[in-house]
């Protein structure tokens, strides 16, 4: 998503490798150049070994959701394979899963083979949602309706087209029940829309993801046209099949978050990971938390996650899951690659726990099998080889100087007038495949612009703002080329959270999520020069409900289809 709308897909080769000796490659060079001119590092002695860490996630493939689901997925597909059912008097079923109050599925046979496009009819000029039925032309249909309003008749317009472009058209009611308390108290507000310059095309939403509560997502004037029920945390990630990866609980009563799900916006459960964290002595066996912020897809659909591993350090660990068995196939520890000083003496926060790097962000780079991390507590960026852990560069305010040696030849000298971050969030790659980008590459990322420990003193606090940023892997040079949120001052200043997204157009919607300190989340969409065409601001949002990113998405991909039968 143009940075999927949610990130592209972010694909990598699957690896394998123990951490048992860090090998610093040559950075910018291709991982077989930085092994053949590497040097070694002595590797840092850190709390727990990676078979200690597997051991503390217990990572696995759990099936409850899906076994709760399976009556209904019978009753779908004795729909489908029902002759009664017809474009004039089709299968109807509102929130079909039980967790997507604002869709639908809708259930029926023609006797000629049609291509199925539905619309759910806006309230105001471009708030319609149109989407065409992937699979062809075929007799048996069932369409997944999303975008619907919340307590309201929705007219739904479905067509179906024959290969000769014959049309039969139906409009039906769906009435939709109110929303929830943690949705329809966080009210919305929107100012300086311009649909006309928006990248909404004919059925993207704004996901709000929220830190805490229900997720769910707006049109174009801030109208809720999709929720779910399941309480998420940080993560809503979409994959190459058109599903959505939303990390939940398993009740809305649990402390912790620890339950990822493969779904889809109808609700339908295709597949669950549980994770635990039971094992550290310094939390008294209380479970908590493992995947914290961010999640990529590899190309082998297994998923690359930041976490925690279970020791007294928290937030500094990335660990590869198998799709297939939901094991842990590669543990990265960077306590192990980056300096021990940085941790070593790192003060411990309130709950015990040293969070001395705060990984917040992954991406992955399918040019040369890399990913970039943004690392907030170091207001630190980097990337590294992913089949060796070599590093490829780094770039902070801290000065080249004041690295250990064997770092330096891998820091980024900014040019003139280049940006140093502050407590940074969001970061992903914007040419990811782009020809030769491995060594001339561009990235976005939210800047909070806080100075926690290398950053950006004289602006810290002042403001927050978008960045781009294009990184000469070559010449080892940083150059930042776009930004936007330092003429909003102080007022949209957020001290932590907030994403930004470049969309298809061009345009960058960002998420100022920590406005007034969590009063308020702001996402604002602007143009490459800088003018806002959506800005939404959401109140009242209950307690740490605030957005923790936003993204714009079709809720409809290319890839999606929807069978019931399977």
């Amino acid at each position: 998503m143009a940075h999927l709308q949610f990130k592209h897909p972010r694909l990598v080769t699957l690896a394998v490798a123990s951490l048992a000796i860090l090998t610093v490659g040559l950075a910018g060079c291709s991982s077989s150049n930085a092994s053949s001119s590497s040097y070694k590092i002595k590797n840092n002695k850190v709390a727990l070994s990676t078979a200690q860490i597997k051991k503390n996630l217990d990572t696995k493939i759990i099936t409850t959701r899906q076994n709760a689901q399976k009556s209904l997925t019978a009753t779908y597909k004795s729909a489908a394979q029902n002759d009664k059912y017809t474009l004039s008097e089709p299968y109807v079923k509102i929130n079909p899963y039980k967790s997507s109050p604002l869709s639908a599925l809708v259930i029926f046979k023609t006797s000629d083979a049609v291509k199925v496009t539905y619309t759910v009819i806006g309230k105001t000029d471009k708030t319609s949602i149109t989407n065409t039925v992937n699979g062809g032309y075929t007799k048996t249909h069932q369409v997944p309706v999303v975008g619907l309003y919340a307590d309201y008749s929705n007219k739904v317009k479905i067509t179906a087209t024959t290969k000769d472009g014959k049309t039969t058209t139906k409009t039906l009611t769906m009435k939709t029940s109110a929303l929830p308390k943690y949705i329809k108290d966080a009210t919305i507000t929107t100012k300086n829309v311009k649909k006309s310059k928006m990248d909404i095309g004919k059925n993207k939403l704004t996901i709000i993801n929220r830190t805490t509560k229900q997720p769910f997502a707006i049109d174009a004037d801030g109208a809720v046209r999709w929720y779910d029920t399941n309480y998420s945390q940080h993560t809503i990630e979409q994959w190459t099949s058109g599903h959505i990866m939303i990390l939940s609980k398993k009740n809305v009563n649990s402390d912790v978050y620890n339950d990822l799900i493969e779904t889809d916006y109808l609700g339908r459960v295709y597949k669950e990971y549980g994770f635990a964290n039971k094992t550290s002595s310094t939390d008294g066996g209380v479970e908590t938390t493992v995947i914290h912020h961010d999640l990529v897809e590899l190309p082998n659909h297994n998923l690359l996650a930041t976490v925690s591993d279970g020791s007294k350090y928290k937030e500094d660990t990335l660990i590869e899951v198998s799709h297939k068995t939901g094991k842990i196939v590669k543990v990265i520890d960077l306590k192990k690659i980056l300096p021990k000083s940085m941790w070593e003496k790192f003060k411990k926060g309130s709950d015990g726990k040293i969070d001395w790097l705060h990984n917040n962000a992954v991406d992955y780079d399918k040019n040369d099998n890399s990913i970039v991390l943004s690392n907030r507590n170091q207001d630190l960026i980097l990337k590294l080889d992913y089949k060796t852990n070599h590093i490829k560069w780094l770039y902070s305010g801290k000065k080249k100087s004041s690295w250990p040696k064997a770092y330096r030849k891998f820091v980024l000298t900014p040019t003139k007038g280049t940006i140093t971050t502050g407590g940074q969030h969001g970061l992903y790659l914007l040419n990811n495949g782009g020809k030769n980008s491995a060594n001339s590459e561009n990235f976005i990322l939210y800047d909070n612009n806080i100075d926690v420990t290398n950053g950006d003193k004289s602006t810290s606090g002042k403001y927050s703002q978008a960045v781009k940023y294009h990184v000469n892997a070559k010449k080892m040079t940083i150059t930042s080329t776009w930004s936007y949120g330092k003429s909003l001052g102080k007022t949209n200043f957020t001290s932590v959270i907030g994403y930004a997204e470049q969309q298809s157009n061009g345009n960058v919607l960002i998420d100022f999520g920590f406005k007034a300190g969590g009063q308020q989340s702001n996402i604002i969409e602007v143009t490459k020069s800088g003018e806002q065409v959506f800005n939404a601001t959401m109140k009242n949002v209950s307690a740490k409900a605030y957005a923790y990113r936003a993204y714009r998405v079709p809720f409809y991909t290319s890839s999606y289809v929807f069978d019931a039968t399977k």
